[in-house]
């Protein structure tokens, strides 16, 4: 009997695996293809059930599923050797997981997955598949149209793994697309030298070939690794903004308002470009809390969040400081814009305030204005100071009002304007 070089030796009149050989063999490599699919999918199937909203992870768990059953379906071809069914079928259920696995990219990113593409795909790789054995036996061509049903859904999703989105790169997006890059380059190789008369057949036991499937398991691992690294970037991020989110209202907490600040006031230093600041207070908040009991005053905070989100424009940020106390940035704007936002607010709150009846509380806020200088610099702190020294002098001037701190040109108060302190507030009602 000849035996195949590599595989086995003729010690003592009997044949005998050799180590190496035994490592390579198709068997093994395909056993633990199947077994490292089988535990990642268990894998994702646990991030599956423990985060529900991470969409993404429903189709890498079915892809991992999937790939383990086309494999074991292959596998089958070493029992059956006279027939070519079972690599048809695992063929394409093969094919069908790499769609699954790009699904799950484009969901990760937001985007609407195409179950039509996906059956157009796996349909006709399975009816070349078909051709290509029943009516035109051709290893090769087999080989070609199985190696594009693997790549195309990749090279579908590698713009959105190798670039930036939304201004950012995701590293285990760029690892996943540089392997999927090496896996459509080995597709390739592989396709290549089938039709140039080289056998890359994963049924077959030379050391090239083994090679070549060890390279596609390993680049398999690393392509759900990078996965991993998304997912887990992903979680990270959401748990960073929930940090920085009020949890009554759903806007910016204190943090996210000095992180902010920080940012605003550094950019200001460096362009001179003024930036302005609103904070805000409800009037007679703790009445309500005494009168109404706190679910009625947390319904007044979240009505007030809505009604104010209405009269910001886009890069305005609007953030809950604490209790009944409120801030709005506004980037790249003067004092005199920043009233104007002001008094937009206080026209919402009004305005419902007067259409309020039976048992519905109105709302009424005071509001101060700052704008960053040149002597606030990149201390928050101080521009803070100077919108709540605005804010007390709207609410000793009647409330539901507000006023704007300007000390380099106090206002000469007009006919219906009370005159604010002496030390350069000013009061538009």
């Amino acid at each position: 009997m000849v035996r195949k070089p590599g595989l086995f030796d003729n010690r003592g009149g009997q044949g005998t695996l050799c180590p190496a050989g035994a490592m390579l063999s198709v068997p093994t490599l395909w056993t633990v293809f199947v077994i490292n699919f089988l535990a990642v999918g268990l894998i994702w199937a646990y991030v599956m059930r423990s985060y529900p909203n991470l969409e993404a992870a429903r189709f890498w768990a079915a892809s991992c599923f999937t790939v383990a059953a086309g494999a074991m379906l292959a596998m089958l071809r070493l029992v059956a050797a006279s027939s070519l069914l079972p690599l048809l079928a695992g063929g394409v259920v093969m094919i069908f997981a790499a769609c699954l696995a790009a699904m799950g990219v484009k969901r990760f990113y937001g985007q609407q997955v195409s179950w039509r593409a996906t059956s157009l795909i796996t349909g006709l790789s399975g009816a070349g598949l078909i051709f290509f054995i029943a009516f035109h036996d051709s290893m090769s061509m087999r080989v070609l149209v199985f190696s594009i049903g693997q790549s195309l859904p990749l090279a579908l999703v590698l713009k959105l793994l190798l670039l930036p989105q939304q201004g950012r790169v995701n590293p285990g997006a760029r690892l996943a697309g540089i392997v999927a890059a090496l896996m459509i380059a080995i597709y390739t190789v592989r396709a290549g030298g089938n039709l140039l008369g080289v056998d890359f057949s994963f049924t077959q036991g030379s050391v090239a070939q083994a090679v070549v499937t060890l390279a596609l398991i390993f680049l398999s691992m690393a392509f759900n690794f990078g996965f991993v690294l998304m997912a887990m970037d992903r979680l990270r991020n959401e748990v960073a903004d929930l940090a920085l989110l009020d949890d009554l209202t759903g806007v910016g907490n204190r943090r996210q308002l000095l992180q902010r600040l920080t940012e605003e006031c550094a950019r200001s230093a460096r362009s001179g470009e003024p930036f302005s600041l609103l904070v805000i207070d409800l009037d007679g908040f703790k009445a309500v809390n005494d009168t109404h009991g706190h679910a009625a005053g947390d319904a007044c905070l979240q009505h007030f969040t809505l009604m104010a989100q209405t009269r910001l424009r886009a890069g305005d940020m609007l953030a809950r400081t604490g209790g009944d106390e409120f801030c709005i940035v506004l980037p790249s704007s003067t004092l005199r814009e920043g009233a104007m936002i002001a008094r937009r607010v206080l026209e919402v709150c009004r305005t419902d305030a007067e259409a309020c009846v039976g048992s519905e509380i109105p709302i009424a806020v005071s509001i101060g204005v700052a704008q960053w200088t040149r002597e606030t610099g990149a201390f928050p702190d101080r521009l803070i100071a100077a919108a709540d020294h605005a804010l007390y002098a709207a609410k000793k001037q009647g409330k539901n009002r507000y006023a704007v701190y300007d000390p380099a040109a106090p206002l000469v108060p007009e006919a219906e304007e009370m005159p604010a302190a002496a030390d350069g507030l000013r009061k538009l009602a």
